[in-house]
């Protein structure tokens, strides 16, 4: 005699945040989320993962718990490592993120276009001989941060310089102020060199 097996309701919304971060855009996932929270950070918890969730910026995503017991090789997450370059793009769209939520726009979500990305970057990015190849690497780490999923495609415009990014606000929890504080403290020591040179 066979029983059928029972799906946990929350089931659905813990494969998606095994693959990565979910927001509030994702409407009928963010709903089920909430209605399960207790339930799902209780579940995850005996995985050893800790269920991070900001109701309020609209995004939720799964950490691996650390104990004194720890394995490095043995994780439920993927981790990725990012090169330098890779870091100070995502820094600089942490920062942008930053000046926009203490601005004065109505808008839930910061969006971009490549070029204003690329226009902000360019003022910390050291320029190669070829400015050609320069923008490229630039647009090369914007990609990169879209696969990584901090940016969001919103419009693929047929100019590439035209298309529209969200930057997503999971950004907040990844760059954290202590980083931010360090990179200002670096950029404040690179002007000053720059300025005593000049």
């Amino acid at each position: 005699m066979s029983t059928a097996t029972r799906i946990l309701p929350y089931t659905p919304v813990f494969i998606k945040l095994l693959k990565g971060p979910v927001e509030y855009v994702e409407k009928s996932t963010w709903e089920r989320l909430l209605q399960h929270k207790t339930e799902l950070a209780g579940f995850v918890r005996q995985l050893g993962l800790t269920l991070i969730l900001d109701e309020q910026d609209g995004y939720a995503y799964l950490k691996h718990t650390q104990t004194e017991e720890d394995t490095a090789d043995i994780t439920w997450i993927q981790r990725r490592s990012y090169t330098y370059e890779e870091s100070i793009l995502l820094i600089l769209l942490r920062e942008m993120m930053s000046e926009f939520e203490v601005g004065e726009s109505s808008a839930r979500e910061l969006i971009k276009k490549r070029r204003e990305i690329k226009e902000y970057a360019e003022l910390f990015f050291k320029e190669n001989a070829s400015r050609i190849k320069f923008l490229r690497e630039i647009d090369r780490l914007i990609d990169r941060a879209e696969e990584n999923g901090f940016l969001h495609l919103t419009d693929n415009h047929d100019v590439p310089d035209e298309q529209k990014f969200r930057i997503r606000k999971i950004i907040k929890a990844k760059v954290e102020g202590e980083v931010l504080e360090q990179f200002y403290e670096q950029l404040k020591e690179f002007k000053n060199k720059k300025d005593s040179i000049d």
